[in-house]
């Protein structure tokens, strides 16, 4: 946009400040923030804050859709905001205080239709938003005109943009389970039995074959030398 063409009416700053009546749905958003924004925004939709939220989320998205849809956003916030404006009196120019906080919505919604329609090419409708802010509000106007411009939209190749992991996520199927213990880690009823084994056949209580207390009577030794030593018929 032309911001050196642009200039503060200095004629606005003799008709009388317009401050809108309180917004509910400033409190509500606070109090429910992103979760249950758009229920807000159905329990409320004459609040200019609420269609300028949704107009400044589309445009920072940065594509040619959301620049649309941004677009139709901050026009419904806009007239939202005309409307109230005259029913507190409003003669179409005068101030309208940035610093009262239930103006802002309003304020947000005509900026974010400035941005919006140079977007999208209407270059005259930017230019006369703008005009219309600074009249309005030149603090307004010094808050809000460094944000949502063009060249604020992040490039996708900028790695500082990209997005980090999401701590929520599920865990990646290639991350091993975690072992139990050590590999090496003998059963003990194992070790007892090696135990059992390796033990000396001496304390088995005589039951060996070697042990030396399982030796045959002399007698039957006798008798079984005789036997072998008989002719084969």
């Amino acid at each position: 946009m032309a911001e050196d063409q642009m200039h503060p009416d200095l004629l606005a700053d003799t008709e009388p400040a317009t401050r809108l009546p309180h917004d509910p749905a400033i409190a509500e958003l606070a109090d429910h923030g992103r979760q249950d924004f758009l229920s807000v925004v159905r329990d409320y939709p004459a609040s200019s804050l609420c269609w300028a939220l949704l107009a400044e989320g589309s445009l920072m998205a940065g594509t040619e859709a959301a620049d649309i849809a941004g677009y139709a956003y901050a026009r419904t916030g806009y007239h939202r905001g005309l409307d109230a404006l005259r029913r507190e009196g409003w003669k179409g120019q005068g101030p309208i205080p940035w610093e009262h906080l239930a103006n802002q919505g309003f304020l947000r919604s005509l900026w974010a239709l400035s941005v919006a329609a140079d977007r999208i090419g209407e270059q005259d409708e930017a230019e006369r938003c703008e005009q219309f802010l600074r009249d309005s509000s030149e603090s307004g106007w010094q808050a809000l005109h460094t944000t949502l411009i063009p060249t604020d939209v992040a490039s996708p190749d900028d790695p500082a943009e990209e997005p980090g992991p999401d701590p929520e996520a599920a865990p990646s199927e290639d991350v091993p389970e975690p072992a139990s213990g050590p590999e090496d880690t003998e059963n003990p009823s194992d070790e007892a039995e090696n135990d059992s084994a390796d033990a000396d056949p001496r304390e088995d209580g005589g039951n060996s074959p070697e042990s030396p207390d399982d030796e045959r009577p002399a007698e039957e030794e006798q008798d079984r030398q005789a036997e072998a030593a008989q002719p084969q018929g």
